[in-house]
């Protein structure tokens, strides 16, 4: 695509950040990739940058919003976020913090079925940017679209968010089933439950139910809860084969948001009294106090319903 290049300054050099590297690297933009092992100041990496992606873990989010609170960015750069995950202080969206802390900023968010080794790879793909503001998401999608990587635009950025986070509560879930060797009708039962659920959550937060049958949701959970790739799936297979959580953490390459995200997720269920069986099986699983036998057999064992509730 012919375009002007624009400089990216992307802040996390795991293997997301690294991935959205070569992609845009790929579209022949100035790319500026840090992290807190650099040896380049944030300052200078930021510097006239059209785009400031973040790719930094949840946990990472604040300490690098902090940071940069204290440098001055043109009012023209776009803060994209393509963290996905829940803060554990403020249960708040790593986008919603970002707005919170420069307001006069367009901001954007980048969410789909997206695994980085196959990104990496220039395997094709397709995404969501979302934003409130319509000509910063086309903006965003001009600088990542290319003939292997489809970008589609809304405007729900919560509900964009809040599909990619949710979603790896469910491939933990997922990895378990396929751990336990549980067979294929389990999965389909429990991927086609999980959709509800994290819409349920999602809706009751403010986002759109459209935006979760979306590549950012749907898509995302199908992805995710498939693919070994995923360390979210990962996680949750290698529980299922009798693990430890603490060993499979040690010998996880990179961090898995899902185990952070389901404790967030519990505290607003709680709060807000919402129906969330599978996250509240993963979440006792994820602390030790069942195993994933009994996790499977209490999700059984629920009170029978109707399929539209």
């Amino acid at each position: 695509m012919n375009q002007p290049t624009k400089i990216i300054t992307i802040i996390g050099a795991g293997v997301w950040g690294t991935a959205l590297a070569k992609l845009v690297s790929r579209n022949h933009h100035d790319v500026r990739l840090w992290s807190r092992h650099s040896s380049e100041s944030l300052e200078t990496v930021i510097d006239y940058a059209d785009v400031i992606l973040s790719a930094v873990s949840t946990q990472g989010v604040r300490p690098t919003v902090e940071h940069l609170k204290t440098l001055e960015i043109p009012q023209k750069t776009i803060f994209l976020s393509a963290t996905k995950g829940l803060d554990p202080v403020t249960t708040l969206t790593a986008s919603q913090i970002w707005q919170a802390a420069f307001p006069n900023h367009s901001h954007v968010v980048l969410s789909g079925p997206n695994l980085s080794p196959e990104i990496e790879q220039n395997l094709p793909a397709a995404t969501v940017v979302s934003s409130q503001d319509s000509q910063a998401a086309i903006a965003i999608q001009l600088i990542l679209s290319s003939d292997t990587f489809r970008v589609y635009v809304n405007s729900d950025p919560l509900g964009t968010e809040l599909g990619g986070t949710l979603k790896n509560v469910m491939a933990i879930a997922s990895g378990v089933c396929d751990g336990l060797n549980l067979g294929t009708n389990a999965k389909a039962a429990l991927l086609t439950r999980a959709l509800p659920e994290m819409i349920r959550v999602g809706t009751s937060l403010g986002a759109k139910q459209e935006t979760f049958f979306g590549l950012s949701g749907l898509g995302d959970l199908l992805a995710t809860c498939n693919s070994p790739l995923s360390r979210n799936y990962q996680v949750g297979y290698r529980l299922g084969q009798g693990q430890t959580l603490d060993e499979i953490i040690v010998a996880l390459k990179g961090t898995a948001e899902g185990i952070n995200t389901t404790e967030v997720l519990l505290k607003i269920a709680q709060k807000q009294n919402l129906y969330v069986p599978i996250a509240y099986q993963v979440h006792r699983l994820l602390k030790g106090e069942i195993t994933s036998q009994e996790a499977v057999k209490n999700l059984m064992a629920r009170d029978l319903k109707a399929e539209q509730d």
